[in-house]
């Protein structure tokens, strides 16, 4: 019996020009910026509510998660609806780029030091192509338990 390579599909997208991912799993939808309603005594990261199909989604700026500095939002700027901790959640993000199946032997757990203090917000790391890396967003730590009851003490219950 021929043992199968364990594959992690991917949904691939850009921030500030490094290519960042989330598995396809946890992935609801990929939407585009339009009309997003600032919360009042919101996390700085934490750019507003949407409404999406009549869900009310509230939005992540990854980039100030991050500490990248604050998102602009232009033609290519995209919301990714993930799910985390039973809430349905957008990443604010400059563009989203493609699906991509990487083969489990191509990651390799993230260095503490990549990124400072937002290496904590990634699981690993996978080098594509000859001199790309992809670097998978740990998403419990994006939103965590204390960032999902701060949202849910503003009326959110997405």
């Amino acid at each position: 019996m021929m043992s199968q390579e364990k594959q992690l599909k991917v949904i691939l997208f850009e921030m500030n020009g490094e290519t960042y991912g989330v598995p396809v799993e946890q992935v609801l939808s990929i939407e585009k910026v339009d009309g997003i309603t600032r919360l009042p005594n919101a996390a700085p990261f934490v750019k507003g509510v949407m409404n999406l199909r009549s869900i009310i989604t509230p939005i992540i700026d990854v980039r100030e998660r991050f500490q990248m500095g604050h998102s602009k939002i232009t033609p290519d700027s995209r919301i990714i609806v993930v799910e985390q901790d039973e809430m349905s959640v957008g990443l604010l993000v400059d563009s989203s780029k493609e699906v991509l199946d990487i083969d489990a032997d191509q990651l390799e757990q993230a260095p503490e030091m990549i990124g400072g203090s937002s290496a904590k917000y990634l699981s690993a790391v996978a080098k594509i192509g000859e001199d790309q890396l992809l670097l998978l967003l740990n998403l419990k730590q994006v939103l965590n338990q204390n960032d999902v009851a701060a949202l849910r003490a503003n009326g959110v219950e997405a």
